[in-house]
């Protein structure tokens, strides 16, 4: 009996196959990105709006153009390498003794970003709700450790779905504001009269820095998540579509913002102004979901920890969640929202430019070699000798 054809898979149905997972992936990078910072909108207060045009526009063309790149390069790497650990892409980028150094400072950051989020939802309990800052910060504490007890597929699981909601919603809170607010062009001119906190000195540093801080976030998480991906594809449309989206969305905001600039300067939760501008109940929902935001940055954060130290999903994984939970609790809640985003960002933010910078190198030497090698006459002898046998 006659064996049968093996069956083929056509190239267009393998692109659909892949769809859904790249569209899993970018709703992973938002969902992380937005966290307390984005979905408040202190992050984008400070980053993007407190420079006017120049913030909006300037910073924002910056962020879309290298948050894009970053995602795309990490989930690529994390699919071509498939690192045994993913702490292992600070090595491959920084060579040993930087690589070790970043290794130890990332988890350190990650761990203390965490503690921002938990300043945020106790920000929020306060501000909007009128109740204790502990009882917002405990509960997201206790909630985040949940989760992550259950692993690193149920957690791309939750943070896929809800990320691009919270991207919508937020966006469309931004453009309402912007329609209804005072104007950008007067927002942009009251800016000097304003005692607005600031990421750095200028836009450009503070789009670098913005860019620095969300890398030492993404990276691990994003190693192992590319890891996960069947083909370089597919990785690649993840990073591009989140990287991208996410960075439209801190423009569409920001005009927001600064289209009502005297109204949410000063306040922990700006976003929550705009929202209770158009209706009670609207902003009563929508701190539902600033809350649903920083809790799905608040789980990779708390589970790139645990994880760097020990297996997941062991007894000594879970123990260390938990402790991590409740040091990250007390932490979070001694200073004011506003100011645990200025120091922790900011300043992590310049230590991450230099990991950009030497990523950005790494690229441009891999694009040389690889341009080296299809010019050498070995190749374009193979491939003239395929051109001559097709």
């Amino acid at each position: 009996m006659a064996e049968s054809a093996p069956t083929q898979v056509r190239p267009d149905t393998a692109e659909k196959r892949g769809l859904p997972r790249a569209l899993t992936y970018a709703g992973a990078i938002i969902a992380f990105l937005i966290g307390s910072g984005f979905a408040t909108g202190q992050e984008i207060l400070q980053y993007f709006t407190s420079y006017g045009y120049w913030g909006i526009f300037g910073t924002g063309l910056l962020v879309l153009v290298l948050m894009t790149y970053v995602c795309v390069e990490l989930l690529t790497t994390g699919q071509r390498k498939q690192f045994a650990r993913p702490s292992q892409i600070f090595h491959f980028y920084c060579g040993k003794h930087l690589g070790i150094f970043f290794d130890a400072f990332s988890i350190l950051f990650v761990f203390l970003s965490f503690t921002v989020m938990v300043a945020g939802a106790g920000a929020v309990f306060q501000e909007h709700y009128g109740l204790s800052k502990y009882l917002g910060g405990i509960g997201l504490a206790v909630a985040v450790g949940i989760t992550v007890w259950f692993g690193l597929r149920s957690l791309v699981d939750v943070i896929g779905r809800i990320g691009p909601l919270i991207v919508v919603i937020a966006v469309g809170l931004g453009l309402l504001g912007l329609v209804r607010g005072t104007g950008v062009v007067g927002g942009h001119h009251l800016l000097p009269t304003l005692e607005l906190t600031q990421a750095s000195t200028n836009w450009f540093l503070a789009g670098l820095s913005y860019v620095g801080f969300c890398m030492l976030w993404l990276a691990a998480f994003l190693t192992a998540l590319g890891k996960t991906a069947r083909t370089r594809r597919e990785a690649a449309s993840g990073g591009l579509l989140g990287g991208a989206v996410f960075s439209l969305a801190c423009i569409v905001v920001g005009l927001g913002l600064l289209a009502n600039i005297t109204r949410v300067n000063g306040t922990e939760i700006p976003m929550l102004v705009l929202a209770a501008d158009l209706s009670p109940l609207l902003a009563s929902g929508f701190s539902v979901i600033i809350l649903a935001g920083i809790y799905t940055t608040a789980v990779p954060l708390l589970w790139t920890v645990s994880s760097r130290v020990f297996a997941e999903k062991t007894v000594p994984f879970k123990s260390l969640t938990l402790g991590l939970a409740a040091a990250g609790t007390v932490i979070g809640l001694v200073l004011p929202f506003s100011q645990m985003v200025n120091i922790v960002y900011v300043v992590n933010g310049y230590v991450g430019i230099l990991l950009l910078a030497l990523m950005l190198v790494s690229t441009g030497r891999r694009a040389f070699r690889n341009r080296s090698a299809d010019a050498s006459p070995e190749v374009q002898s193979r491939r003239s000798a395929d051109r001559v046998a097709s």
